[in-house]
């Protein structure tokens, strides 16, 4: 049986190029598994796209123009909170799998695997999330949501010290730091499920 890649490169840039949100969390799931099972190559063969293919919606607009997000009191107030993780854990995925292709050749071996495991693990929070969602009535798109994330990737495109101080160390940290408040929000609300999921990928993170 043939396989959708041969190196960890087109790996990676067979998940950055995947537009739909839900094909791309599975992509990242089968090629970190191929990579970890020995199937994939340690070389560099591909280079990332400038920018990773993404779904036509959510429609995203700059981060000051995003709607006030208020206190999860209600379903509609929650669901907001849900997508809007949802949104970041997808960016996660692309911007592990572009680290990978993107610097992995300058790097140790132990620095892909690291990267790999990553991309494993925003790929399954997303896909958690997302099914949360569908319980919400809405599935990831449906709210606007906005490019920050990507945009700052975009200016460290060629420094990874850079990549790895602003974008996992700064913008993802502000997440966490605000995700136990999340966690007792929801389970003020009676929302222990949400909570619940929420809770994973906190401990994970």
């Amino acid at each position: 049986m043939s396989l959708p890649a041969s190196t960890i490169a087109q790996a990676a840039c067979l998940v950055l190029k995947t537009a739909n949100a839900n094909e791309k969390a599975a992509k990242s799931l089968a090629m970190a598994d191929l990579w970890l099972q020995g199937h994939l190559s340690f070389e560099f063969d591909q280079t990332p796209p400038p920018r990773p293919a993404r779904p036509e919606e959510p429609v995203l607009l700059d981060p000051g123009k995003m709607p006030r997000r208020r206190k999860a009191g209600n379903s509609q107030n929650r669901a907001a909170l849900m997508h809007a993780v949802a949104h970041i854990e997808l960016n996660a995925i692309d911007l592990a799998w572009d680290i990978v292709a993107r610097f992995g050749s300058e790097m140790p071996r132990d620095f892909t695997d690291d990267w790999v495991v990553v991309g494993q693990d925003e790929a399954r929070h997303f896909s958690m999330i997302n099914k949360r969602l569908e319980d919400y009535g809405i599935t990831y798109g449906d709210l606007p949501a906005h490019d920050g994330l990507w945009q700052a990737s975009e200016d460290t495109a060629d420094k990874l010290l850079a990549r790895l101080a602003i974008v996992p160390m700064v913008l993802e940290a502000r997440g966490l730091d605000v995700t136990p408040a999340m966690i007792e929000r929801f389970i003020k609300f009676g929302d222990q499920e949400s909570a619940d999921i929420l809770k994973v990928i906190y401990k994970e993170e």
